[in-house]
């Protein structure tokens, strides 16, 4: 990529566990994480090489900027004046455009504290950069804790009025990654309610409860339970890649979702500070991806849990906004917490 050579880091916490950084994208290429045996697995799909990162993204472990989601028509206003910003996905702008924060080389520095091993990334993307206003300066802090939680925290600040919304972008499969299916995983979101979506996955605007629906996740249920059924929301394919709204006060840390394993005994918890979830069961992957090892990444055979503002909610006032004044500060903390059972 330009900007030069691309490093990895390795984050070991003393346990036996690990997770492997690239400073270009902010990218997790492994984590290694115990089943309830003691038996290490890497539970995040990606490559084994820089160049299958470069050739084929899918944003395998990324960090996601300036803005995590779908922006309709790749536009927004703020104060009046219209933002143009690159279409890459039908006519909508997804994950930050055609040259996000996932396809940048990030300055790295690492340290050490009583919670465990921290990479710091920082990047500035710059006044214009894939059409946002104002330089954004971020500093994105991956800590493995001791207790096998890997937390990311973000911190931006701008020198103009813009919207930023930041996530990150693994792909789980808690059997390892090219090693099936993920539809066995019982999957729960603390959340009664989705963003209602159109056929492109855009807001309509409206929430959608999910009582008596496939996105009912209130309770652990398997992935692939009800990802087939018909629901006048499920678009895409049909299956999963929808915006729940979580249960918890606004910009307050909070308890998201939870995944399990049963012939693993591996489960993670999800805990930010972010609105909304969104849950991806990997519809779009389709078997034209070699993997590590050789392996071929086929439909649902990883699932992300995102954490972020809503879609779209630089063009819904009535969303949680994601706006960011001159001089503000946006922060947002998430953590993937690994047990077993």
């Amino acid at each position: 990529p330009e900007g030069g050579q691309v490093h990895l880091f390795i984050l070991k916490n003393g346990t036996g566990a690990e997770v492997r950084i690239l400073d270009f994208g902010g990218i997790v290429q492994s984590l290694l994480v115990p089943d309830r045996n003691g038996k290490f697995a890497d539970v995040v799909l990606g490559y084994d090489t820089l160049e299958g990162y470069l050739k084929n993204p899918a944003y395998f472990g990324a960090a996601i900027g300036r803005f995590g989601n779908r922006i309709a028509r790749g536009k927004f206003v703020l104060d009046g004046l219209t933002h143009k910003l690159a279409v890459n996905n039908g006519k909508n702008h997804l994950h930050g455009g055609l040259k996000g924060f996932d396809k940048v080389i990030w300055h790295s520095a690492t340290s050490v504290s009583a919670s465990g091993p921290s990479l710091q990334l920082t990047y500035v993307s710059i006044d214009g950069e894939e059409g946002y206003p104002g330089n954004l300066s971020v500093t994105l802090t991956y800590t493995f804790q001791t207790d096998n939680a890997l937390r990311i925290d973000y911190v931006a600040t701008t020198d103009q009025k813009t919207v930023c919304s930041l996530t990150h972008h693994s792909y789980f499969n808690f059997k390892g990654a090219g090693a099936g299916d993920i539809l066995d995983h019982s999957v729960t979101i603390n959340a009664d309610k989705t963003t209602a979506v159109d056929g492109e996955l855009i807001p309509t605007g409206a929430y959608a409860g999910v009582q008596g629906t496939p996105f009912d996740f209130r309770a652990p249920t398997a992935i692939g339970k009800r990802i087939n059924n018909p629901d006048k929301v499920l678009q895409c394919g049909p299956g999963y890649d929808h915006n729940w709204v979580i249960n918890k006060p606004l910009d307050e840390m909070g308890f998201m979702a939870k995944a399990t394993e049963a012939s693993t005994g591996r489960a993670m918890e999800v805990w930010s500070n972010a609105p909304g979830l969104q849950f991806y069961a990997g519809n779009f992957l389709d078997g034209t991806i070699v993997g590590k090892g050789g392996a071929i990444y086929k439909r649902r055979t990883g699932f992300c849990f995102e954490p972020q503002n809503y879609p779209d909610s630089p063009n819904h006032p009535e969303f949680p906004s994601s706006v960011i004044e001159a001089g503000g500060v946006y922060r947002h903390s998430i953590i993937y917490k690994f047990t077993t059972f």
